[in-house]
């Protein structure tokens, strides 16, 4: 499928297992954010939504007002952070990297780099929507 051209029916049709979908108040920021930070690859990017892939993943961002419609429109917050309480763990992505880019595309590192007993090393990084990024990486046994 290309993603630079694929009609968005035939898109939606095509999309399969879990999606994940984020309300962001700039979708270009927010794309300037992940790509910058993570490495990710942004398609279709406009001021309403972007396809982004991180490794064979796919998912989406759509600008407030393109949702002004659906029911989660009047419980998004003014201001603030959005997505308290749930965490996007990234498992292919260079914590230490990641928190080092954080900053100049408008991110805050919430916790820094860390060996976890879980056996990953990771970070937890706010996006400027305070969406909650954790980029991880398997430590060596």
């Amino acid at each position: 499928m290309d993603l630079e051209t694929v009609p968005a029916a035939a898109f939606g049709r095509g999309l399969r297992g879990l999606g994940l979908n984020l309300l962001v108040r700039d979708v270009g920021r927010s794309v300037a954010f992940m790509t910058a930070v993570f490495g990710m690859t942004a398609h279709r990017a406009s001021r309403d939504f972007a396809i982004l892939r991180y490794g064979g993943q796919l998912f989406q961002l759509h600008a407030d007002a393109a949702f002004a419609t659906h029911p989660l429109a009047a419980l998004l917050p003014e201001a603030g952070p959005r997505g308290t309480g749930v965490e996007l763990r990234l498992y292919d992505s260079d914590p230490d990297d990641a928190c080092a880019r954080a900053g100049a595309a408008g991110g805050q590192v919430l916790k820094p780099p860390a060996d976890r007993p879980h056996g990953l090393r990771e970070a937890v990084i706010l996006d400027p929507d305070g969406y909650a990024w954790v980029p991880s990486r398997p430590l060596t046994p």
